[in-house]
């Protein structure tokens, strides 16, 4: 049995100051939110975006959470007072975020090269991790049991303390919006983590006052744990249970809703902010309930076998009611109401299951407390344990689950996860009770086998899945660690392939000229590569347009999503040229930016295809960091080659990406792709170290050389097949730009400001006027001397 504390604060006092330590832990929920939207940002420019590096990130972040539940009631005396032990928490959390501040940055210039590439790699990313995220996130862990010790640990104590959860989540809510939609948007990490880091100062102070306010009350008497207190394996387990339910359909929830509203920055702020909201208002209601009944456990056994219902309804919301059923967007925007729109969507789908979650974790405070013991570690073991689970939950469901089991299967695990928690603290013993039990399990194992998959519409075409051709054929679905991708065939014959709710490539006349033009361009521009590295796999048509190309030895394709090399591009064998099954080829299972930044090898030409900027995490793709990281790898007379996109875009964000890749290639040229109608659709820019002489007559005597055939022929498919056609798409200089670019944001790695341009111009159509503006400052080619 847990000694019981010395003496605390005098739970007669504890109304009186409950509301202040209630605006206190929504603070440091807001705070802590803060700290993790910065951090995750931070850390995926050092050990990169793939599924294992965000997995081993969140695992860290999450087990340090757990390790500060435990570590607090063995390492700090009882004898110290809570509220000024939490108070100094605050401050060396705010302290240690400031100095992240510093070792972050450093470590993404210096410690990826350091790193090397090979076997041992997940070791040294995990180890990072560990080195950067641990000693703040212990002290995060450590708020909750350092309050629970001044709160005490009778039913009306534990309801407290389910209040102060609840506005700690409430908090959290808070940071994630106001972190989202104002302080990475407007300003920057830096700015983001001071004021996260004044709050904890703030916090400290009230609770630095607090301590003073507050009397010195007697010691628990010890004593048994209450009547209604369960066994504590039994509840360990269970809320362990709930924690790795809770955040596995977290992971596949988010996915299905950054479908739905589209994979921005602001829909996944969206999405937190609805998921902590139903864990507040769960919260809340769990430590009422907590604070009323006699039987805390059971009340936790049926919040679990409500989940069989809440999951199947969000189940069906999300692959089924809210996916068909239209909706004007651009009427949402212009009557400004789209943000609340999305959040009602999203609260619909999750917020039962969220609540119930929400619940779950006072009533265990409740089941498993009793007179007598250390709320310290009470508080601190079922942190511990939710925590856990919640580790193991989001470690395992986008790496593993969702590609080994889909969505169905891995929502009907989570559903006979929740029955297996709800028995495990219900524990039948009479017929009546297994009979009632049986009943309740054949339910979820009924909800489960009609649990429906993702809609091929929803991966096709997002938001406007009831817009796109439903006559499309669909040549192959999977879901991947990273990304839920789908290949189609319209009636005409047409193939797109889909990622992130969008089309990514196809073989439309139009998308195949761009995507020749990534490969052609720039290996014509060079005198004769040799090595090539292709960012994004896509249809593999790019990374194909250097097949025919004579001099090139070693073609190097850098794809996150595993699924896409293996099923995609084959899929596109006949428009690619076959390109995985060239010797030359090398393919490589991570992000590009981790692989630059891990890699000694140095290329002739880098062409980035990389997936459309306002998907949340594709920014860092085009930040000015990335494109000098482009440039160190490449060899002397190298070139460079970047895709714009002008669709679905808007002035702001064109003018951030040219002028951001001009600060590494400021003798930059641009290339115009146009639409059926004459307008910009999207347009390569051309980094190299001086511009570039373009020789028509060299050009086309290269084109005519009999070891060129190929490649004229790949061209001439697309309408290139000359010099003069392929010089006609030449759109001038950034030079020819500078007035035009003045005052345009650079996307650096500190703000990835693109991502919340280009992610508020989604639906825009300024980039066609925005083309114009550029042929209308165009100048003539560099001509070759005579």
């Amino acid at each position: 049995m847990d000694s019981a504390p010395p003496a605390n604060a005098d739970p007669r006092e504890h109304p009186r100051f409950l509301p202040v330590l209630l605006a206190l832990s929504a603070g440091s929920g807001c705070a802590a939110l803060i700290y993790e939207v910065v951090w995750f940002q931070q850390l995926q420019l050092v050990i990169g975006s793939s599924a294992l590096s965000l997995a081993l990130l969140l695992g860290t972040f999450m087990g340090g959470l757990c390790l500060g539940n435990l570590a607090l009631p063995r390492l700090v005396s009882a004898a110290r007072h809570p509220l000024r032990v939490y108070a100094l928490i605050e401050l060396g959390l705010g302290l240690l975020a400031i100095l992240l501040l510093f070792v972050l940055p450093a470590l993404g210039r210096d410690f990826p090269g350091w790193l090397g590439a090979g076997p041992a790699d997940g070791g040294w990313r995990a180890g990072l991790g560990a080195m950067c995220l641990l000693p703040p996130t212990m002290l995060m862990g450590a708020t909750l049991p350092a309050i629970a010790r001044w709160l005490g640990t009778t039913p009306r104590d534990l309801s407290q303390l389910g209040l102060v959860y609840a506005a700690n989540t409430v908090g959290a809510v808070a940071g994630s919006l106001l972190a989202g939609f104002y302080l990475l948007r407007v300003y920057d990490t830096v700015v983001a983590t001071l004021v996260a880091a004044a709050l904890n100062a703030v916090i400290a102070a009230g609770a630095l006052g607090l301590a003073r306010g507050a009397k010195a009350g007697q010691a628990a008497a010890p004593g048994a744990p209450s009547a209604a207190t369960l066994g504590a394996p039994a509840v360990l387990v269970t809320i362990a249970l709930s924690g790795f339910c809770a955040l596995g359909a977290e992971v596949v929830w988010t996915r299905l809703l950054s479908l739905l509203l589209g994979a921005t920055v602001y829909a996944f702020s969206i999405i937190l902010a609805a998921f902590l909201t139903g864990l507040s208002l769960g919260g809340v209601g769990g430590a009422l309930m907590a604070r009323r009944t006699t039987r805390p456990g059971f009340a936790l056994g049926c919040c679990q076998l409500l989940q069989i219902l809440a999951i199947g309804w969000a189940s069906d919301m999300l692959a089924r009611t809210l996916v068909f059923r239209p909706v004007d967007y651009a009427a949402e925007a212009a009557a400004g109401i789209r943000f609340w729109s999305e959040l009602i969507r999203c609260g619909v789908a999750i917020l039962p299951a969220a609540c119930l979650w929400g619940a779950s974790f006072p009533l265990a405070l409740a089941a498993a407390g009793g007179t007598g013991r250390d709320p310290a570690r009470v508080a601190g073991r079922i942190g511990a344990a939710n925590t856990i689970g919640a580790v193991l939950g989001a470690a395992v469901a986008s790496p593993w689950l969702l590609p080994l089991l889909g969505t169905a299967r891995t929502e009907w695990l989570l559903i006979a996860l929740s029955t297996l928690g709800a028995f495990l603290v219900l524990r039948p013993r009479r017929a009546a009770d297994w009979i009632i039990f049986a009943g309740a399990a054949a339910l979820g194992g009924l909800v489960g086998a009609t649990t429906p998959g993702v809609p091929w519409q929803l991966v096709s075409y997002g938001a406007y899945a009831t817009a796109g051709d439903q006559t499309a054929r669909v040549l192959y679905l999977g879901e991947g660690a990273t990304a839920t991708v789908a290949v189609t065939q319209s009636a005409g014959g047409t193939k797109y392939f889909h990622v992130s709710g969008k089309t990514e490539a196809s073989s439309h006349p139009r998308d195949m000229r761009m995507q020749r033009m990534l490969g052609d361009l720039p290996a014509l521009v060079h005198p004769a590569p040799r090595s090539v590295l292709v960012v994004g796999c896509g249809a593999g048509v790019t990374a194909g347009s250097f097949v025919p190309h004579p001099s090139v030895t070693r073609l190097v394709i850098c794809e996150i999503e595993p699924l896409i090399p293996r099923f995609v591009a084959p899929l596109f064998s006949e428009e690619n040229h076959a390109v995985l099954t060239d010797p030359r080829v090398e393919i490589v299972h991570d992000d590009a930016r981790h692989f630059l930044a891990t890699t000694s090898e140095k290329f002739d030409v880098i062409t980035s295809d990389p997936i459309h900027p306002w998907v949340k995490g594709a920014a860092v793709l085009y930040t000015a960091e990335y494109f000098a990281l482009c440039r160190a790898h490449l060899r002397p007379g190298g070139v460079a080659a970047q895709w714009v996109p002008l669709y679905n875009s808007n002035r702001a964000a064109v003018q951030s990406e040219l002028a951001t890749f001009g600060t590494a290639f400021p003798a930059a040229t641009v290339w115009g792709n146009e639409g059926e109608d004459g307008g910009g659709y999207d347009v390569v820019v051309l980094g190299t170290e001086a511009p570039p002489v373009l020789d028509d007559g060299a050009l086309q005597r290269r084109l005519d050389r009999p070891d060129h055939a190929g490649v004229k022929a790949s061209l001439a498919g697309v309408g290139l097949g000359s010099a003069r056609a392929l010089l006609g798409i030449y759109a001038g200089r950034l030079a020819d730009l500078h007035a035009w670019l003045a005052g345009a944001e650079i996307n650096r790695d500190r703000n990835l400001r693109l991502q919340y341009l280009a992610g508020a111009a989604r639906n825009s159509r300024e980039g066609r006027a925005a083309y114009a503006e550029m042929l209308a400052l165009r100048h003539p080619p560099a001509a070759p001397a005579r």
